[in-house]
């Protein structure tokens, strides 16, 4: 074998020449190295693969081990199927975490709206998807996420200026937000982008910094005169029913003094009648009967009773009608 000089750090050094079939041998071995290295590929758990041969593409691919054409023939384009992406508007997240950390940097210009009532708001939001079809993602449209971006800001505008200052702020804040994922999510399908919204979430709402003292102020007196109102229906609601129980009592109360009456006057009638009928059969025998009743009702209340004969005269001096006991 011929052996050849070099230098190496000022030093001559013999080094075997190799020619021959051991270069070619070399060579194929670091062909079929990077032949191999270029044709397997892994598609992970939460990811499918694209293929594109020559730029278009050619199928997709599960997750797993896989072959593909080298040299460039075929490329993998590897996409988060599973992953929930998300995105901030009117703000940016620097660190999560228990004490979540946010930018400092001002994204008003994001978050400024007007409001239906002519009213401006800062509304913070956060738009979370998922990659559908990746096939769509990758090849429908050049910039999905810039897309995206564009088109939240436009419909959330759109939903805002529909609804007041109040709505937006305080009182319909979920509903605002389910119509601005409907309209999302109707435009991302229009446009083919393979994105599926999961949720749209509004953030905080606040009003501009300037006009802030003044909106806590009329938030106070919205919340006095809602207080005041609970308590007027509070104090509404213990003497209505109270006042309507007291009418009912007395509704009854005079019903059933009606009908006592009616009662005692129909067998006061009856009683009437019926005396007539007997006292027109036997008129002596009726009235006497009348009157030893009359009498056995009236005398029971007489202190004092006196009983004489009808001949008799000038009685006064032998009775003691002084005493404290009745002469009976």
């Amino acid at each position: 074998m011929q052996k050849r000089i070099i230098n190496i750090g000022g030093e001559q050094v013999e080094v075997p020449d190799i020619k021959g079939p051991v270069v070619l041998y070399a060579v194929g071995a670091l062909l079929l190295i990077i032949i191999l290295v270029s044709s397997f590929y892994t598609v992970e758990a939460d990811e499918v693969g694209v293929i594109q041969r020559f730029g278009a593409y050619v199928r997709t691919t599960e997750p797993g081990l896989h072959l593909k054409l080298p040299w460039g023939i075929e490329e993998v384009t590897k996409v988060k199927v599973q992953r929930v992406f998300k995105q901030e508007f009117g703000f940016r997240t620097v660190r999560a975490g228990i004490r979540t950390e946010y930018s400092e940097r001002d994204y008003s210009s994001e978050s400024l709206m007007l409001t239906g009532d002519l009213n401006a708001a800062l509304v913070e939001w956060i738009v979370q998807f998922r990659i559908k079809d990746p096939r769509a993602y990758l090849f429908n449209v050049r910039d999905v996420e810039g897309t995206l971006r564009d088109l939240s800001e436009s419909v959330m505008r759109q939903v805002v200026g529909d609804h007041s200052v109040d709505e937006v702020i305080i009182l319909d804040r979920k509903s605002i937000a389910t119509e601005a994922n409907e309209k999302m999510q109707e435009l991302l399908n229009e446009y083919e982008t393979g994105i599926d919204i999961v949720t749209v979430n509004l953030q905080d709402v606040n009003p501009p910094k300037p006009v802030q003292p003044a909106f806590n102020e009329v938030n106070e007196a919205r919340q006095e005169k809602e207080r005041t109102v609970n308590e007027a229906w509070k104090a509404y609601n213990n003497a209505i029913p109270k006042a309507r129980g007291e009418a009912e009592r007395l509704l009854l109360e005079a019903e059933g003094y009606a009908t006592n009456r009616i009662n005692r006057a129909q067998g006061d009638a009856d009683r009437f009648i019926a005396l007539y009928n007997e006292y027109r059969n036997a008129k002596d025998v009726t009235r006497r009967r009348m009157y030893i009743e009359t009498m056995q009702e009236i005398l029971p209340r007489i202190d004092q009773k006196v009983i004489i004969d009808e001949e008799l005269q000038s009685f006064l001096p032998l009775l003691q009608l002084k005493g404290k006991e009745a002469t009976r």
